[in-house]
């Protein structure tokens, strides 16, 4: 099948080219967002392949449709950017990665927080100039400590598994449903108030819903216990970042590691070093010494992205054939349950 993928980098494009070699599909690669100015970039492919900030509202979606689109695969496990009402509506199918490595997610998740906890950005700068006092570097041990994790699924589950075991905390779960594993090996799930008011430590592994949108707010911020940390390698609008700004000038919030932020289409895989960023709310988290962000990286593993390559082309080849379509994404499917939704390709 002949298909316009977008948002392309050298790593997609070298994970994707080597994994079509089995599938045989013809690969046009755009390295531009999509969207309305670039869609007519796709008129004629049959195909379009997106990623995790290409937003297809219904407007891209009609156009897509009219020029001959009957397929968006998307490189991710999220569908918070494709009105799904309008392509169903269009006779546009949608599919998805459900799930690729969600190790590399959840490694990821314990790396930030470990980085975050002990001050290791800043102890690393500080030695590239000479300069090795350790004033500043105070940091806490994880054993003992009580983590929250909202989200219990391929990802939460992971990291809620390594923080028990492997570190030793005190883990409570905020999920609708309860996983009996987890439960066996002494995680407590709880409502998310009680979750909030207990954890040392908070991490989100979550998909983006109308129910889920800043889930983090003033008001669970004011909820939480004084100085917890927040961790977030789901979605960047489970946090309201305005809130997340006060929190911290406040000390309410001790400390944040995020991969994700909630504006971060405009920002996050492009090289804006030249640039002046005009979000001010980004560029106020920037400041506080206690806050540690990444640009949507969590999935980048040699591991995720050949998965991630495989599912992609293997969807599209099922629906050249007319198979059905495993991982297809309608309407219907949208659930309000925490569970978690790995990023970009998370």
């Amino acid at each position: 099948m002949r298909v316009a993928v977008f948002s392309t980098k050298p790593y997609d494009r070298q994970y994707l080219s080597e994994t079509n070699a089995a599938f045989g599909h013809e690969l046009v690669y755009f390295e531009p967002k999509l969207d309305l100015t670039t869609a007519p970039l796709a008129d004629g492919f049959p195909a379009v392949c997106v990623f995790v900030n290409d937003k297809l509202d219904r407007d891209l979606l009609a156009h897509l449709a009219a020029a001959g689109t009957r397929l968006v695969a998307l490189r991710c496990a999220g569908f918070n950017n494709i009105d799904l009402v309008a392509a169903g509506e269009l006779g546009i199918d949608v599919v998805r990665v459900p799930a690729y490595s969600p190790h590399a997610v959840a490694e990821f998740t314990v790396a930030l927080l470990l980085a975050l906890d002990r001050r290791i950005p800043r102890a690393w700068a500080r030695v590239r100039d000479n300069n090795f006092s350790l004033d500043g570097l105070i940091g806490s041990d994880l054993f003992g400590k009580t983590v929250g994790v909202v989200g219990t699924g391929r990802i939460g589950g992971l990291v809620a598994r390594c923080l028990k075991l492997g570190f030793g905390c005190r883990v409570l779960a905020f999920d609708q449903w309860h996983d009996p594993a987890l439960v066996e090996i002494g995680i407590e799930y709880r409502p998310l108030a009680e979750v909030l008011v207990e954890a040392d430590i908070l991490t989100l592994h979550c998909p983006l819903t109308p129910e889920t949108h800043h889930l983090v707010n003033a008001a669970t911020i004011e909820k939480a216990r004084p100085g917890f940390m927040l961790v977030n390698t789901s979605r960047g609008a489970l946090i309201d970042a305005e809130a997340l700004v006060e929190g911290l000038k406040s000390g309410k919030v001790g400390g944040v590691a995020l991969d994700v932020y909630e504006q971060e289409a405009d920002l996050f895989f492009e090289d804006l070093s030249n640039e002046i960023i005009q979000d001010d709310v980004f560029q106020r988290l920037l400041t506080f010494p206690n806050v540690l962000v990444t640009g949507h990286q969590a999935f980048l593993t040699a591991d995720a992205l050949r998965a991630i390559s495989e599912t992609t082309l293997h969807n599209i080849a099922a629906a050249e054939k007319g198979e059905v379509l495993e991982n297809i994404v309608v309407a219907e499917s949208v659930s309000a349950a925490p569970r978690d939704n790995p990023q970009g390709g998370k």
